[in-house]
């Protein structure tokens, strides 16, 4: 699904939103807290706008000193003015050696502060700029009594709707930060992602939130961690009405906490640090191999364990490093949108980075595509340098090693290049796009696959100092591959009852593979076999005990069962002129207006994880089944009574009713045909097998 076309207009939603919170609850507060008021200046030409983040934190906004101070701090004390009864707030805090450093020449910077342990901001009166060797204040500001003061915001815990997930109660600890703690989750959502977004419950136009390590892949269960998220880009909890886990292919709610308008949170200025990003090490040295150090504190990655971009503003520069898992014939594209508020290929200005391997040399071309064809010198996805224009990248350094390719340029934020180069904001988001493709004869961008190529409207601020949305570097990365045998398709032949119950999808063995359709996690267990193939002759009845729940308010738990001639179903989510397209055979009846519904939904029953998804490390369905454990809402089972009439097809499908893709075939054959079938097939696929299945399950439970 493509989540990032919302982004826009969620944004310009929540914008007024987050503008009426501030004004109405709690005037006075900033994106940079809680405003506490300018320096006064005595000397040294002090100056700086000082804010209240949090209890222990202060951030000053453009604080300037010249640095000729011989011995100056910053000094904080609760005596009536300042004098030398304060006490030192070190600058910067993770400083080397035993004294804090004296204060050197600073610029226009902004600071955070934080108070030395276990001193609070109630426990002071003033902030000031002090020579400690020659008691002389430079300049202080004043703390207002009865301040308040942003705190972090306790919530409750997820709601628990599907997929085993729970956790502790939920807290805010800046308006980007959530600490989630003791966080359960199966790991069987196939498109999983924590999710935030407007209205009185989750639904599809939200936002995907980056995991705790900063990566958008799809969600990995977890068992009881404690993990920290960040909010992406612009986003605060200001814009947001909830916080969810869910499922974009499927568009399902897995469970959410609800956001409070009455927030007073810490502002989110980099005070609050979560997990570190994949190339921190504390005990890195200052003599490692400046190839493995961090060059740069943002990171994107644009095509899956295949493209990553990092950048870092420099100036009227901005530096650009992209990584791509190419080979020496093809090339890595990344630049800026040819539309404003969307991706767009044409009318792109981007920077073809690769290896010349006859130059033994790293290159990145500036070029501008100007229609979606070939350079003929005049148009088409042409070099600058081609069509009149010029080259504005410059290679900084390239590398080639475990098969990826780095190369790192700069380009200026705005050129004279005419039409060719797309100015980069200073302060602004901005849309861009990326690409993979093989090189031409001449060293040329040549066309690229579909799947190579970005897809959705994906925004960067390129003034950014920590976007890193990047779980490892790509040579850390194991290129995709899935060697795993898949599971047999298993068979119920001849049984006259049978169950119907939800359970986990198998993974990568299991129901996508066998039925080649994509899943959303969940799938219907006939007699506690993963979507068998279930054997039934024409005119005889057949009894079906269902349990996929009967609480229509909760989708995710809502599982009608019926019988179609479609390999999809979802009857319920189809339009009319869609509906008419299936037949359907059992489980849907129809009210006095001609209006469909199901008929057989009965209570809950779904075989869940014991721990998390472990499909990946077993060989067979039985062996998987003994790590799923059963759990039942109370209630019945609804029961579907089903003669099969004669003019029925050879092959239907038992479905799910309100969702697509849960169910699988029912192979229709003539009256007496299944007796030679049942002595025909092998014993694992009759009757007996399941049975004995079953069996040997209890035992060893």
């Amino acid at each position: 699904m493509d989540t990032l076309l919302p982004l826009v207009l969620f944004l310009v939603c929540a914008a007024p939103h987050q503008a009426s919170a501030q004004s109405r609850h709690y005037p006075g507060r900033t994106k940079y807290g809680r405003l506490v008021g300018e320096f006064k200046e005595y000397a040294h030409g002090i100056r700086g706008s000082v804010f209240v983040v949090d209890e222990t934190t202060l951030f000053i906004k453009g604080f300037a000193y010249d640095g000729t101070g011989p011995d100056a701090f910053f000094w904080v004390g609760n005596q009536t003015r300042p004098s030398p009864e304060g006490e030192i707030v070190p600058y910067p805090k993770d400083f080397k050696g035993r004294e804090p450093p004296i204060l050197p020449a600073i610029s226009n910077a902004d600071i955070i502060l934080r108070l030395p342990f276990p001193k609070r901001i109630r426990d002071i009166k003033w902030l000031a700029v002090w020579c400690r060797r020659f008691t002389v204040n430079f300049g202080d500001v004043f703390i207002p009594p009865n301040l308040e003061i942003p705190k972090t915001r306790v919530l409750p815990e997820f709601k628990r709707l599907a997929h085993q997930l729970r956790s502790g109660n939920i807290s805010i600890l800046d308006a980007k930060t959530f600490y989630i703690p003791n966080l359960h989750y199966d790991g069987a959502g196939p498109d999983a992602y924590f999710w935030v977004g407007n209205g009185s419950e989750p639904n599809e136009f939200g936002i995907k939130v980056p995991n705790e390590r900063g990566s958008l892949e799809p969600l990995r269960g977890y068992q009881g961690e404690d993990i920290e998220i960040q909010l992406p880009n612009n986003l605060t909890v200001y814009n947001i009405d909830w916080l969810s886990m869910w499922c974009v292919q499927y568009k399902h709610n897995f469970g959410h906490v609800m956001i409070p308008k009455d927030l007073d949170v810490p502002p989110a200025l980099g005070q609050t640090k979560i997990t570190p990003p994949w190339w921190y090490n504390p005990t890195t040295s200052t003599t490692q191999d400046p190839l493995q150090m961090p060059k740069m504190t943002n990171c994107r990655e644009l095509l899956s364990n295949r493209l990553q971009v990092e950048w870092e503003m420099h100036g009227n520069e901005v530096q650009i490093q992209l990584s791509g898992r190419i080979t020496e014939s093809q090339y890595m594209a990344f630049g800026i949108s040819g539309e404003n508020g969307r991706s767009s290929m044409l009318g792109a200005d981007v920077v073809v980075a690769f290896y010349d391997k006859d130059q033994k040399a790293f290159k990145a071309v500036d070029y501008y595509l100007s229609k979606y064809a070939q350079c003929d010198g005049r148009e088409g996805v042409c070099p600058d340098e081609k069509v009149g224009g010029k080259n504005e990248a410059v290679v900084i350094s390239g590398e080639q090693r475990d098969g990826i390719i780095t190369v790192t340029y700069k380009r200026p934020l705005q050129t004279r290049d005419g039409p060719y180069d797309k100015i980069i904001p200073f302060d602004s988001e901005v849309n861009v796009i990326a690409a993979i493709g093989p090189l031409n004869s001449r060293k040329e961008a040549n066309a690229h696959n579909s799947g190579d190529r970005t897809s959705g409207d994906i925004r960067i601020d390129f003034s950014s100092r920590n976007d890193h949305a990047c779980i490892s570097s790509l040579s850390e990365k194991k290129e995709v591959s899935s060697n795993l045998k898949v599971w047999k398709q298993l068979r119920i032949v001849g049984e006259k009852e049978l169950s119907a119950r939800i359970g986990p999808t198998g993974g990568q063995r299991g129901y996508t593979h066998l039925t080649d359709h994509p899943s959303w996690g969940i799938a219907w267990y006939i007699n506690d076999l993963l979507i068998p193939e279930v054997f039934v002759e024409r005119g005889q009845s057949y009894v079906f005990k269902v349990e996929g729940g009967f609480e229509e308010s909760n989708p995710a738990r809502y599982h009608p069962f019926y019988i179609t001639d479609s390999s999809e179903g979802g009857f319920g989510q189809k339009s009319e002129e869609q509906q008419k397209q299936q037949r359907v055979f059992a489980g849907v009846g129809y009210d006095a207006e001609g209006n469909p519904y199901p008929n057989t939904a009965g209570r809950y029953c779904e075989w869940i994880h014991k721990t998390v998804d472990q499909s990946s490390s077993k060989e067979t369905f039985e062996s998987f089944f003994e790590t799923l454990k059963l759990e039942c809402d109370p209630g019945e089972p609804a029961i579907l009574n089903w003669t099969v009439a004669m003019d029925t097809p050879d092959t239907v499908y038992y479905q799910c009713y309100t969702h697509n893709n849960l169910g699988w075939k029912i192979q229709v054959k003539n009256p007496g045909e299944l007796a030679g079938l049942n002595s025909a097939m092998p014993l694992h696929t009759t009757v007996a097998a399941v049975a004995v299945h079953l069996l040997v399950l209890m035992l060893g439970r």
